[in-house]
């Protein structure tokens, strides 16, 4: 499973197109992600920052772990202090990881799809109707600034 992972692995940035949400305005942000594979591949461990503003506005210490037939489990805590009640589940479809994550402020889909080695295309939309429709939440494309 090491493969599947391989492209997510590395030191991550790039500025973040955040739209306008309930919980604040549109703007830009500095994305920064480190994230290694663990435990023969079955794990990516991922630690992000994210600047707004001058200051850091949100911290998430995230674990994905391949479960079988492409399916993948997410495990996400976050400074804004909701713990996971159960992991987000997600899969693989063309080429696209996609894992929505359930919280008492509603569900967020995230949309993980690789470019090429150097860039990673990330697309945030939020769900407050039990993912009936998705409101845009932020997307940006990461680029590789190490391994």
């Amino acid at each position: 499973m090491n493969g599947e992972w391989q492209w997510m692995a590395g030191r991550w940035e790039r500025e973040e197109r955040i739209s306008a949400t309930r919980w604040g305005p549109a703007g830009v942000a500095r994305g920064c992600i480190d994230a290694r594979i663990e435990l023969g591949g079955r794990l990516l461990v991922q630690d992000y920052r994210h600047d707004r503003d001058g200051a850091t506005a949100l911290r998430v210490h995230a674990v994905f772990v391949a479960e079988p037939a492409g399916r993948v489990s997410l495990y996400w805590f976050d400074s804004c202090g909701f713990l996971p009640q159960e992991p987000a589940a997600g899969a693989w479809c063309d080429e696209v990881l996609t894992i929505v994550r359930r919280s008492p402020r509603g569900q967020t889909r995230h949309r993980y799809t690789p470019r090429d080695a150097q860039a990673s295309r990330l697309e945030l939309a939020s769900s407050f109707d039990d993912g009936v429709s998705w409101e845009p939440l932020m997307e940006t494309t990461y680029h590789r600034i190490g391994d």
